[in-house]
């Protein structure tokens, strides 16, 4: 079912390639990526342009850290990022080939672990899961090209992922306590555009993802120019057409949570098709009926 929204940018600032769009559970206020831009973004409320801090190599994710500020993914690594100045701290570097790799989507399980998946330069299935904790990291499943659609439902014993080039969202069992993955079945799968097929009719493949309160799952459909919402059952909910090709991820935010950001890319579009979207690169914005799930604080 289609349903429409008052969809809105937030202001001006369009990025190449956003993600990971968070809502800061203790400073109240909106951050994102923009990785080819090498950049980490804070709105702070009413702000039309965000506040940018540069970084050195590129940041694919972020989270709030327990004890304030964020832990960003680059490619090189885990870095603790101070909000209140800028700096920067290394906390470990990559557990894979820099050279072939980078880390992509990634959160906070309920006890405090990162988990970030991977994505191969070479669109090749040898980047993995990683369970990251002041241990180190474990790879946690491996022959992924590029992960995605990290999410855990809200009693915390289920885990999402997707392989955005497999066009599939898998779903795990999950044990927060041991932070283990049950065995993964197949929550979604999404035809492959073939070769000789329009754009325009191209459903798009699964990116970054969101739960909300009632459990239901909501992903961005890349190049689909859509957002979906699944029930826990796997039944499709709502169908949100968006006024852009590339949704990236979409995160809850606002002081109910019910506030809907959506982060899009403008990257390597043509220039034809960028005409005709204005809010391409634009963090999308609408308001929603069920409140998300608050984000988990990193414990790195």
């Amino acid at each position: 079912m289609a349903l429409h929204y008052d969809i809105q940018p937030l202001g001006a600032h369009r990025c190449l390639l956003g993600e990971s769009p968070l809502w800061h559970p203790d400073e109240q206020q909106f951050y994102c990526v923009d990785i080819p831009g090498r950049q980490v973004l804070r709105w702070r409320e009413g702000a039309d342009m965000p506040e940018v801090f540069a970084q050195e190599s590129e940041p694919a994710c972020i989270a709030a850290r327990e004890g304030g500020g964020l832990v960003v993914a680059r490619r090189d690594g885990l870095w603790a990022l101070d909000t209140t100045d800028g700096r920067m701290q290394r906390l470990a570097e990559p557990p894979y080939d820099a050279n072939r790799q980078r880390y992509n989507d990634g959160k906070p399980d309920a006890a405090g672990r990162f988990w970030i998946g991977g994505l191969s330069d070479a669109r090749l299935p040898e980047a993995a899961l990683y369970r990251i904790s002041v241990a180190g990291a474990e790879v946690q499943w491996d022959g992924i090209t590029t992960s995605n659609g990290l999410a855990w439902s809200p009693d915390g014993r289920w885990m999402y992922r997707s392989d955005t080039k497999a066009h599939t969202v898998w779903r795990h069992g999950f044990d927060v306590e041991a932070g283990r993955l049950g065995e993964a079945r197949e929550f979604a799968r999404f035809a492959p555009r073939a070769a000789d097929q329009p754009l325009a009719s191209y459903g798009g493949r699964p990116d970054g993802a969101a739960v909300d309160e009632s459990g239901a799952y909501w992903v961005a459909m890349f190049e689909g120019k859509r957002l979906l919402r699944y029930a826990p059952s796997g039944e499709l909910l709502e169908e949100i057409a968006l006024p852009v090709r590339c949704p990236t991820m979409p995160g809850f935010g606002g002081a109910d949570r019910r506030t809907l950001f959506v982060t899009t890319a403008s990257d390597k579009r043509p220039a034809d098709e960028l005409a005709l979207e204005p809010w391409a690169g634009a963090v999308l914005t609408m308001r929603v009926d069920v409140p998300g799930l608050p984000a988990n604080r990193c414990r790195l």
